[in-house]
């Protein structure tokens, strides 16, 4: 298991490869459809957001409040990372993004980014939403919540060993691409007549 501390640097980004454990301690922003969106169209960060040497986490984390006004997490599972194709490539170069962590992989334009600018993507566990809420020690802020509700606000989160795995590095590996291909192939013998 490989230890990462935010603010995470591109040198320590670049050393790690595909397949590789991480626990990540430090801040965490949340950002979904309509943050990414927003943000590619032109929006900007909101003051106190820093996506410098920082990870973006796809999750709509489920909230409690809490007498003194703060709030805790109940629920941080990952959502589907696909969703934001159209758009990561260009919060990865714009921003100095280092971690895209979600579940599902992500394509192409992705995985130049992570390669061009010094990023990875980390996988985190789906359906373990109640088990990824235990490492976030502290809910420090939220930002554009009456703009985009809830679930799509920007969450910042200060987490203790939080557990992902690299499956898109900043080598132009991805090991989502390897097991499609892998799959198409095997597919193929298949459905290919016996014999040809």
């Amino acid at each position: 298991m490989i230890q990462l501390t935010y603010p995470f640097t591109e040198a320590q980004v670049r050393t790690l490869k595909v397949g590789d454990e991480v626990s990540i301690s430090g801040v965490l922003f949340t950002g979904r459809d309509a943050v990414h969106k927003y943000l590619h169209e032109g929006g900007a960060l909101p003051a106190g957001v820093n996506l410098k040497d920082g990870i973006i986490y796809h999750c709509g984390p489920v909230m409690m409040p809490q007498a003194d006004g703060s709030w805790k997490c109940t629920a941080a599972g990952p959502t589907t990372s696909y969703r934001e194709e159209p758009y990561q490539w260009q919060i990865i170069r714009d921003f100095g993004v280092r971690g895209v962590i979600g579940k599902g992989g992500m394509g192409d334009r992705t995985v130049k980014a992570c390669l061009e600018h010094g990023c990875v993507y980390l996988h985190a566990v789906g359906g373990a939403a109640q088990v990824l809420a235990e490492a976030i020690k502290k809910v420090r802020n939220v930002y554009l919540k009456e703009e985009f509700g809830s679930p799509e606000a920007i969450w910042e989160l200060e987490v203790e060993n939080f557990p992902a795995f690299v499956t898109i590095d900043a080598h132009g590996n991805s090991l989502h691409r390897d097991v499609f291909a892998a799959s198409q192939a095997e597919l193929q013998k298949h459905l290919s007549p016996a014999g040809h």
